[in-house]
């Protein structure tokens, strides 16, 4: 297990405040945020290589916030590797190594044997990466920490280690915290995810449920959600919930669930000022209004339409209100779109999540 309790850590002007987070023993954590957010900072604070001037940092059921770096049983991996020029590659990924059988084990899950010998100088930016990543891996270490360590990979390397590593973390019940500005990737790998803004951690839990239930429009907005839309809430006489955005009514359903981000547990409010979230792959697109099961159903003007090999992102006019849809490129020419088509615009009142 990897749990931060209300750490708080300087470094120059900057400060990671109250940072609260558990990654569950054995699982792969994901800290998304912007750059300049302080996940690096963060790494460090579990590393060692910053002390928290408050709070505490647990591996295990052990409280490292004091220990040396070199007693928490952390490997590390940083976006900007810092590898040791005055050793080649193969001593890089030596240096500290469990045992040598260890070290050719992670040169060979890598992919980097036939860097060995090479002057680490003469390495490309992504070739250096994965040697660090395997100096990291041939520690063996009981944590790994994660700093964006796939950033200068090509996308068929980058796939290929990111599957790699999500497997040996299963394999080997290696509690992972991998941080990182890409949200498709959090996705695609995280157990749990916190999200991070400006220092503090703004939500954090299962990555499902952080995902469908964003604590609020900035959350929602991290996490790359392209429908965030302020109204007014009210309640209706099925039970529903209408959001009045300007013109536009949007239907959701109640959401008495509590929510934990900063500041702890909440219930959302469905009265009064209030968020609607709407994930863009949820709203259907049809040329004429034919009936649908779906309780949002509006005329909708497309003003853009993006470029794409599979999917389509389509810029919409509402009322006066934006909104964004993504669907396949397949249903683009089935549906003739075109930029100035009058399409619908459905999604059901269980797609709306209020924040």
């Amino acid at each position: 297990m990897i749990e931060l309790r209300g750490v708080e850590v300087t470094a120059g002007e900057f400060a990671l405040r109250d940072a609260s987070m558990i990654v569950p023993d054995g699982q792969y954590g994901v800290i998304v945020g912007t750059a300049g957010a302080g996940k690096t900072t963060l790494l460090e604070a579990i590393a060692g290589i910053r002390v928290p001037r408050a709070g505490t940092v647990m591996l295990g059921d052990r409280n490292v916030t004091t220990l040396a770096p070199e007693d928490r049983g952390v490997g590390m991996v940083y976006q900007h590797d810092y590898l040791f020029p005055h050793l080649d590659a193969g001593d890089n990924v030596r240096y500290g190594a469990a045992s040598e059988t260890a070290s050719r084990e992670a040169a060979a899950l890598t992919g980097v044997e036939s860097l060995l010998g090479r002057d680490v100088r003469t390495l490309s930016g992504g070739e250096r990466q994965l040697v660090s990543l395997a100096r990291a891996l041939a520690t063996q270490p009981r944590f790994l920490l994660l700093d964006e360590p796939f950033v200068a990979l090509d996308p068929p390397r980058r796939a290929a280690t990111r599957r790699m590593v999500r497997t040996l973390q299963r394999e080997r019940g290696i509690t992972v915290l991998h941080v990182t500005h890409d949200v498709a990737e959090g996705a695609l790998l995280g157990d749990v995810i916190a999200v991070l803004d400006a220092g503090r951690v703004l939500q954090s839990g299962t990555a499902p449920a952080v995902f469908a239930r964003p604590a609020s429009p900035r959350v929602a907005e991290l996490l790359g959600a392209e429908n965030v839309i302020a109204g007014k809430a009210s309640a209706t006489s099925d039970g529903l919930v209408a959001i009045t955005a300007g013109a536009l009514t949007i239907f959701a359903v109640a959401d008495d669930v509590m929510q934990r981000g900063e500041g702890g547990p909440r219930t959302v409010s469905t009265s009064g000022p209030v968020h609607a979230v709407v994930r863009a792959d949820e709203i259907v697109l049809s040329r004429s209004p034919s009936p649908t099961s779906a309780r949002n159903s509006f005329s909708a003007t497309i003003t853009a339409i993006g470029a794409g090999v599979a999917l389509r992102r389509i810029e919409l006019d509402v009322s006066g209100t934006p909104l964004v849809a993504i669907v396949t490129a397949s249903a683009v020419a089935d549906l003739q779109l075109s930029v100035g088509s009058h399409i619908t615009a459905s999604f059901k009142a269980t797609a709306v999540h209020i924040c």
